[in-house]
């Protein structure tokens, strides 16, 4: 259950004078699954630093993001919005300047603000982030395209004896893992990002000001590229695979999910041998990430500010990792919008796992709140502080993805859409129970889910369903209708929150 704002207050700590507000330090990863974890029931992965973090956070099991897909996502994070309001829909786009992002309300508050990793922003440079707020800037977007701009290449060219080797370059041994790296672990953007994060962590906890560090780490997203000893962690574990999928299986989901699956080179009939070694190197990946998140955690609290820091742990979306025939994500299926999420804050914050759903825009008010900041009515998603209860939660993304670059060749087109798909803008709704896909001119998905965990039986048009198809249908329009509704209304009309 959530927390309440009198358990928060009654806290003896916040009511001495004077009240200092809380750092915080945000870690976020990219495309890791929810299942991907010690903390969250696998019994494989090795991730012995998160788990412990969960152990000292509100470890929330029913986390779903906004848009299974990089930038959308993290625009909802940042905003507290969704994204048909912060129209951010597709990667490498700009956020319209109108939006108001998270480091600005902190920066603002007198927080001083720094940013490691990857940030995701158009243009993605250094002086555009600082110019949304960031005071310290080491940003590495892990793109191909992004690195004349990266602060990880110019520092990999400084130091890597193997600097004109791609970062992402393979040297893989016979019979061994096709994924191993052809570089060393130090100069991996993965250790570059941790090394990078704990020198500006020094810095800011230095200071006079409360902190707001954001961490942002490129893995376990794919190429499953991983360096020695990763590249061997996870040699004869035998990973449970996803069941193989056939084409006659993918023609039968709607049709936007089929373009999405079929775009480019299909992979869902993956040499299952290849498959086994994707999935050792993505939990390499995850592995990667817990030693660098480890490090990070020991070097907070050597500055002395672990008891006053607020910790945020997620992610942007998930991967199907050949679920329902998919690499990446871009669909709304569990294993790409529900998504690992800790917040840590032993002194206030009561740890244990949470059942309740929560959307990924909740995060940014809760942190306004826990660090005395007001929430303008601007913000569409709700502190976890308040009592209330979701009862169902919301995502969104242009299906299939738009892509005008590389050789996919899938840009929109008014008036036809995106491949095919003239109306591409595809929703969902997620109750404890109900999951309700809905894609305008093809249809949609209904699936039962502590019925059908794998979400494998569309009861869409099933007729002993169809009022909950109808049911679920008027749920999801009576949001679209009211999630905007402070942006329909006159500043002058609004009382205070």
């Amino acid at each position: 259950m959530s927390f309440s704002r009198r358990q928060f207050l009654a806290a003896p700590a916040l009511l001495a004078q004077p009240v200092q507000r809380p750092n915080v330090l945000w870690i976020m990863v990219d495309q890791l699954r929810f299942d991907c974890l010690g903390a969250n029931g696998n019994r494989l992965i090795r991730t012995p630093h998160l788990d412990r973090l969960a152990a000292r956070s509100a470890n929330y099991q029913l986390g779903f993001v906004q848009s299974p897909v990089c930038v959308p996502s993290r625009a909802s994070y940042f905003t507290g919005r969704y994204p048909h309001r912060h129209k951010n829909r597709v990667n490498y786009t700009p956020l319209d300047a109108r939006e108001k992002l998270a480091q600005q309300y902190f920066h603002e508050a007198g927080y001083q603000t720094g940013v490691v990793g990857k940030l995701h922003y158009y243009p993605p440079t250094a002086d555009h982030a600082r110019r949304l707020g960031w005071d310290k800037v080491q940003i590495d977007d892990g793109v191909g395209a992004t690195d004349p701009y990266s602060d990880y290449v110019a520092w990999r060219k400084r130091n890597d004896p193997k600097a004109s080797v791609g970062y992402q370059s393979t040297a893989p041994r016979p019979g061994k893992n096709p994924f191993r790296a052809a570089i060393a672990y130090e100069y991996t953007p993965t250790a570059w990002t941790g090394t990078q994060t704990r020198q500006m962590l020094r810095e800011l906890a230095g200071g006079s000001q409360p902190f707001f560090l954001y961490s942002s780490f490129f893995k376990p997203h794919s190429p499953h590229t991983v360096p020695e000893p990763y590249d061997e962690m996870y040699d004869g574990v035998e990973i449970p695979l996803p069941k193989p999928v056939t084409l006659a299986d993918i023609e039968r989901l709607p049709l936007p999910v089929q373009k999405q699956i079929l775009r480019g080179k299909p992979q869902y009939a993956m040499d299952r041998a290849r498959l086994e070694w994707v999935y050792r190197s993505y939990y390499a990946g995850v592995s990667m990430i817990d030693r660098e998140v480890g490090l990070i955690l020991e070097e907070l609290e050597r500055s002395g500010k672990s008891a006053n820091t607020i910790i945020v742990f997620t992610t942007d979306h998930g991967d199907q990792l050949l679920e329902h025939g998919l690499e990446g994500k871009n669909v709304f299926f569990e294993a790409s919008v529900r998504v690992p999420f800790f917040l840590c804050w032993p002194a206030k914050l009561p740890a244990g796992p949470r059942q309740d759903l929560v959307e990924m825009v909740d995060i940014l008010p809760t942190l306004l709140e826990l660090c005395s900041i007001s929430i303008p009515s601007s913000i569409q998603g709700r502190s976890l502080l308040g009592g209330g209860k979701r009862e169902f939660v919301f995502a969104e993304n242009v299906i299939p993805e738009v892509i005008n670059s590389g050789g996919l060749d899938m840009p929109y087109a008014p008036g036809k859409g995106v491949g095919g798909i003239r109306h591409p803008d595809a929703k969902m709704i997620r109750t404890l129970r109900w999951k309700y896909n809905h894609y305008p001119g093809h249809g949609g998905e209904l699936y039962d889910l502590p019925n059908d965990p794998g979400e494998e039986r569309n009861l869409y048009a099933s007729a002993a369903h169809q009022s909950v198809v109808r049911e679920m249908k008027d749920r999801l329009l009576d949001f679209l209708i009211t999630a905007d509704e402070t942006d329909q209304i006159a500043p002058r009309w609004l009382l205070p929150r």
